[in-house]
């Protein structure tokens, strides 16, 4: 069968995680960088789609491609190592400790934040002409996200901040979500259409993905747009990071990992020994005379 059974998936995610945490510095870093520009580049394109027909569904509707491009070939987003390298932890798996998870979170932060600067810098030259003429429509929808999301969050104070990090934390449930159900195929239309679902959903509601963020804050402030550098990581990209975090760990990997975790054994229910005896059918009588005797040994059970 294409489809992967719950059980079986939590352990494939298990296996997963566990080689993410023991990969190599250079093929983390690697696998980081083109995991954050390919997931940016089709961000780009989203908006674009969005700006050039005024349908912002559509934009959501595609932005997935970038998503499904980066999973198919193996690189890695801190949304998703989030929730795979906790999940070898839980299980205990040889090697794989706090610190390799910690080093594995940091290399594959810097990783997307080169990858996303990247495209960023890219797109900023060519909605600009080389910065040679003010940015063009698409420019200035970027721009305008950026101030939105970060100075739009401030002006509510303590309720901005807190709408922020919900924001992150949605986004996330509905990321790793995406990352999970790209393990529950085993063909590529059926990984496809998984993971198309749960990505689409959070980008046209405007959760907080702090990978998207690591290019459209960079690219609002090459073009132009009126927020700080300390505004994007105090009323972004911090929180956004520490939401999909709480995201990620309390919504997708500990549910999953409690109910379907391999070589996790069913427990017996209070007034188990009852139900089952219960559920047993009670030998019939050979006798008449055994009837006490059966009825006896049945109370006693």
């Amino acid at each position: 069968m294409s489809y992967v059974k719950p059980a079986e998936l939590v352990s494939t995610i298990v296996d997963a995680g566990a080689s993410k945490v023991m990969l190599s510095t250079r093929d983390t870093l690697v696998r980081a960088i083109m995991g954050g520009a390919l997931l940016t580049i089709a961000a780009a394109f989203a908006v674009t789609v969005s700006v050039t027909t005024g349908i912002p569904l559509l934009g959501a509707i595609l932005f997935p491609v970038g998503f499904i491009m980066l999973y198919l070939l193996g690189y890695d987003l801190l949304t998703g190592v989030f929730v795979l390298a906790p999940l070898a932890w839980f299980d205990k798996r040889p090697g794989v400790t706090i610190g390799g998870i910690l080093r594995n979170w940091g290399l594959v932060f810097v990783g997307n934040f080169i990858g996303a600067f990247t495209v960023a810098v890219l797109t900023a030259i060519v909605v600009t002409y080389g910065f040679s003429v003010p940015p063009n429509e698409v420019g200035e929808a970027i721009g305008h996200i950026g101030e939105g999301r970060t100075v739009g969050y401030a002006e509510h104070g303590a309720a901005g901040m807190l709408t922020l990090f919900i924001r992150g934390v949605l986004c996330n449930w509905m990321v790793s979500t995406g990352i999970v159900l790209s393990m529950i195929a085993k063909d590529v239309p059926g990984k496809i259409m998984a993971m198309w679902m749960p990505i689409m959903l959070f980008f046209f509601m405007g959760f907080e993905h702090s990978v998207v963020n690591m290019f459209l804050f960079p690219s609002g402030l090459l073009l132009g747009a009126d927020f700080t550098l300390m505004d994007y990581l105090v009323w972004n990209e911090i929180p956004t990071v520490l939401g999909n975090l709480v995201g990620g760990l309390v919504f997708t990997a500990l549910p999953l990992y409690l109910t379907y975790a391999r070589g996790a054994s069913p427990r017996t229910p209070r007034g188990g020994k009852a139900r089952r005896a219960a559920a047993t059918p009670a030998p019939a009588p050979a006798q008449p005379a055994l009837d006490v005797a059966v009825v006896a040994n049945t109370s006693a059970a």
